[in-house]
């Protein structure tokens, strides 16, 4: 799936791209030592954690896009560390749980 699908199932905003982005599974969590065990590569995170970390996780384990949800500011620090690490990340109004079904059918989809 390619972002722009995202940020539309999402009604988001692109507050960091990344053009060559592959989506195949979607992970919703806010514990990162948990993202790090169960996410894995080319997937989106669902979370609503805003912070450096978050950036870490995501290129530690292949994470390709974050969505922050309930319209979470995303800190310049965070943005900057997302564009390094080549990291998306898109801003929703949506809860976890709704942007969890918002994105339901994507793994069935790519497989």
């Amino acid at each position: 799936m390619q972002l722009t699908e995202l940020v539309s199932r999402l009604s988001g905003e692109l507050v960091v791209d990344k053009a060559d982005a592959t989506i195949n599974s979607v992970y919703t969590g806010d514990l990162l030592s948990d993202i790090m065990g169960h996410c894995g590569d080319e997937s989106v995170l669902i979370t609503i954690q805003n912070h450096l970390n978050t950036i870490a996780v995501c290129s530690l384990v292949g994470i390709e896009a974050v969505v922050i949800c309930h319209s979470r500011p995303v800190p310049d620090d965070m943005a900057e560390a997302a564009r390094r690490e080549a990291v998306a990340i898109i801003v929703t109004k949506m809860s976890q749980f709704e942007a969890s079904i918002a994105l339901r059918d994507l793994e069935s989809s790519s497989k």
